[in-house]
């Protein structure tokens, strides 16, 4: 009788022991297709982030042999609605979680529109080495061939592997993983929706296996490069689109308006006709931090030093590799620690 009471006890131990040892990781939905929903599996629309965190882990009931995972709603958007108040949120609780030592690891559910946005404002904001990874998928939990339960398995395996960490936060999309700085949405309705044009993927996850194919360049210490901690809200930074025969009308309104910031997606290495060129200038003499970005998908914008774009005489920032949504995002962060042109120029170069 004591033998196998023994005998029972030690296999109860021993799988403790296993569960206790297993990496954990918690998953912040947002909602997004992953979590939308149409009452005809056969169409194309639907409802984002209707199916609670919850219900998504119930689909991939295996996850548990590997991690110890736990959901939290965060909010229940399509992701075209995406604030930066909600990344404020999501930032401070990861920031939370990991300063408690509450997980390993991360995982963010999240529509795909605006997916590397919400990434990379999280590269420049988080303040711990642990992987934080983002995923989502491009048809709804109810659609046939629903490609959200592989997706959401496979990041968190890369949110629970010890060589995620310290690379930044991370895109898994597609049985690929991809850097926050260079990932770009490159398809509108695909499942292959995320590509880096300029660095390419930087690893693949495949029958729970993740490999990494390169070094990150942008390797996370630690130490966030700005500090949300105190931050309530961010200047306002706006976006004017360059295309053949473009007017003022845009940016103009936005120096009316009284904006901290203005990026300009211009056309190829970051150019815009003289109608906005005027504007630029009013807009620098009005104290309004301008950078030239490009509206073109790869390649980077460069400092030029002769000619109608030169940086110096405009009183401008060029991009370097940011396209325009990401230059957005780090001149806003950027203007909450100076004013100071060169040394925003500077963060361009660096982040």
């Amino acid at each position: 009788m004591k033998k196998w009471l023994l005998i029972i006890l030690c296999s109860f131990c021993t799988c403790c022991a296993t569960a206790q040892n297993l990496p954990r990781v918690i998953i912040l939905s947002t909602g997004g297709t992953i979590a939308g929903q149409q009452p005809d599996a056969n169409k194309a629309g639907y409802v984002p982030g209707k199916i609670p965190i919850e219900q998504l882990l119930k689909n991939i009931p295996s996850i548990t042999q590997k991690v110890t995972v736990q959901g939290e709603q965060i909010a229940s958007i399509g992701s075209y609605d995406m604030t930066v108040d909600i990344w404020l949120k999501l930032a401070r609780r990861i920031n939370e979680i990991f300063a408690r030592n509450e997980a390993d690891g991360i995982v963010i559910t999240h529509g795909t529109d605006t997916q590397e946005e919400t990434a990379y404002f999280l590269n420049l904001t988080v303040q711990s080495d642990k992987p934080v990874v983002l995923t989502g998928s491009m048809r709804p939990a109810t659609a046939i061939s629903a490609d959200g339960s592989k997706n959401l398995y496979d990041a968190i395996i890369v949110a629970s592997d010890v060589s995620s960490k310290a690379k930044g936060v991370l895109l898994c999309f597609n049985e690929s993983i991809y850097d926050a700085k260079n990932v770009v949405k490159t398809n509108t309705t695909g499942v292959n929706a995320f590509s880096s044009p300029n660095t390419g993927a930087i690893g693949q996850v495949y029958d729970g296996t993740v490999f990494y194919n390169t070094h990150s360049l942008n390797k996370h210490s630690g130490s966030s490069a700005f500090d949300i901690s105190k931050i309530v809200s961010l200047p306002s930074v706006e976006i004017v689109y360059a295309y053949a025969g473009a007017s003022a009308i845009a940016i103009n309104a936005f120096i009316n308006s009284k904006t901290n910031g203005i990026v300009i997606a211009g056309t190829g290495n970051g150019s815009f006709d003289k109608a906005i060129a005027g504007s630029v200038q009013n807009a620098v003499q009005k104290g309004i931090m301008v950078v030239r970005s490009s509206r073109v998908v790869s390649g980077k914008v460069t400092p030029q030093y002769l000619g109608a774009f030169d940086d110096s005489k405009l009183g401008t920032i060029f991009s370097d590799n940011l396209n325009p949504q990401k230059a957005r995002i780090l001149l806003m962060l950027a203007l909450t620690v100076t004013q100071d042109k060169n040394k925003i120029q500077e963060m361009f170069l660096a982040y």
